[in-house]
């Protein structure tokens, strides 16, 4: 489909602005808040919402799909045969709003403020859903079919972990069948240059308890005498790492893949303000020798204790000597590495350094997910290479994600079909904290990016994608 023949779509896509974000605002009045039950009613009116939407704009087979949870809304066109077909990945279930007395205006009530939109759930994910969305419906409106086959899935349970999408797969896995996924979730990592994700880290989690003695002791009767089971917790969490940031479990990252001079290319050409960014969040860099804090963030995998606690914490002095200590840990996994063997490595260096007198036991155990990664000559990369590089007039940058994005390895290991992330939401629109916003502007770059990707993606033949 050459661009002439798309023209009529971007036009419509344009002349609707307006249009689009007056169904932006009603979707955002929707408080779909999956990780709070008082919040059922919205969860059920932001299905019914979609539903009628996708119908009403000629989709097929619309319907929900359950997976023993928050069930997610399915809707297809697929009149384009010998053509890929596509799986647009969004979610309409947001965070929790607290706290509220943080928030300049209501969290459901969208307003608009020097080109930013402000409520719960704009960056993530309505606003770049909507914007998916709206391209499929411009196709079909103004030229009566897609340039690709489309099958639309819209999760309602991301913002939780997506606890039964696993499950939801395995019920509905002929209908989800596809080539590939194009995701509206996971944004850009710069608004000065083009971006592509290629990849994210995978995660994997461990709680544990530490005791010393059958109850909390009298630190005068028994102070100076006996372990402590917070100072245990504290020096046996401080065995995790070296002094200069490395960390120090055997084989922790034995089977991470090196950083390919690509990626390490790549990341030196990403504008980055070093000093800005720990400024940013009163914060010094600390970490890996050996490589750049961005290198460390995206390209290297990490270990962080996330909480510890015990003892005494109420208010006032209680002199005491604590029984038990508990601590939280997660670890971030890059390409080549078993999160579950990474875990398990940790708490294999834990119960070996374990001092004699202390008990540990593990109070949760999650395996995670795996690192995702695109090649570079994957036709989901070439052809958001070939948009970004016309619309911006320079070469896009490949990043990766530090952060996990467990859906994309979801979907490699139950349907075999890689992941784009391609939301345009920015880093700096306070996702999951109050006074969440989305630039307006984004909708405009957006419809106009997803427009030309779905044309350059029909450019490949479905073999294609498996090759890539």
């Amino acid at each position: 489909m050459s661009d002439t023949l798309i023209q009529p779509v971007l036009a419509r896509l344009e002349e609707r602005q307006p249009l689009i974000e007056h169904w932006l605002k009603a979707f955002l009045r929707i408080p779909s808040v999956s990780a709070d039950p008082a919040f059922a009613e919205g969860m059920a009116q932001a299905r019914d919402f979609l539903c009628e939407r996708l119908r009403r704009e000629g989709l097929a087979n619309v319907q929900l799909l359950d997976g023993g949870g928050e069930a997610a809304v399915y809707g297809e066109w697929l009149g384009a045969p010998g053509k890929p077909t596509l799986l647009i990945y969004g979610h309409y279930d947001v965070q929790p709003a607290d706290p509220l007395d943080l928030w300049r205006t209501p969290p459901f009530e969208p307003t608009e403020i020097d080109g930013r939109l402000y409520a719960r759930g704009t960056s993530d994910v309505k606003g770049s859903t909507t914007v998916a969305l709206e391209v499929v419906f411009a196709y079909l409106a103004t030229l009566r079919s897609c340039p690709v086959n489309i099958k639309v899935f819209l999760e309602g349970e991301e913002e939780t972990g997506s606890p039964t999408l696993r499950t939801l797969i395995q019920r509905h896995g002929p209908l989800l069948a596809a080539d590939a996924v194009l995701s509206a979730d996971g944004g850009r990592a710069s608004a000065e240059v083009p971006t592509i994700n290629t990849g994210a880290r995978g995660n994997a989690a461990l709680e544990i308890r530490l005791r010393t003695a059958d109850k909390d002791l009298h630190s005068g009767r028994y102070g100076g005498g006996v372990r402590n089971a917070l100072h245990e917790m504290a020096a046996l969490l401080a065995t995790l790492h070296t002094p200069d940031g490395r960390v120090a479990v055997a084989g922790f990252d034995d089977d991470a893949t090196p950083p390919t001079p690509r990626q390490r290319q790549d990341t030196a050409a990403f504008p980055y303000d070093e000093a800005a960014f720990f400024t940013d969040v009163g914060a010094a860099s600390h970490g890996e020798p050996g490589y750049s804090p961005r290198e460390r963030i995206t390209l290297r995998p990490a270990l962080d204790v996330n909480g510890m606690w015990g003892g005494y914490t109420g208010v006032g002095t209680k002199t005491i000597i604590p029984c038990e200590a508990s601590a939280k840990l997660t670890v971030r996994v890059v390409q080549g590495q078993d999160p579950a063997r990474v875990i398990r490595a940790v708490l294999a260096h834990l119960q070996a350094a374990c001092p004699p007198g202390c008990a540990l036991d593990v109070t949760a155990l999650t395996d995670g997910s795996p690192a995702s990664t695109l090649a570079p000559r994957h036709p989901l990369v070439q052809a958001a290479s070939d948009v970004l590089r016309a619309s911006a007039g320079q070469e896009p940058i490949h990043v990766r994600l530090g952060a996990s994005v467990p859906i994309t390895s979801v979907f490699k290991e139950t349907l075999g079909i890689d992941t784009l992330m391609f939301g345009f939401n920015l880093p700096d629109e306070d996702v999951h904290a109050p006074n969440e916003f989305f630039r307006l502007g984004s909708i405009r770059e957006g419809v106009q990016a997803w427009t030309r990707l779905l044309d350059a993606l029909s450019r490949y033949t479905p073999a294609a994608f498996r090759e890539g």
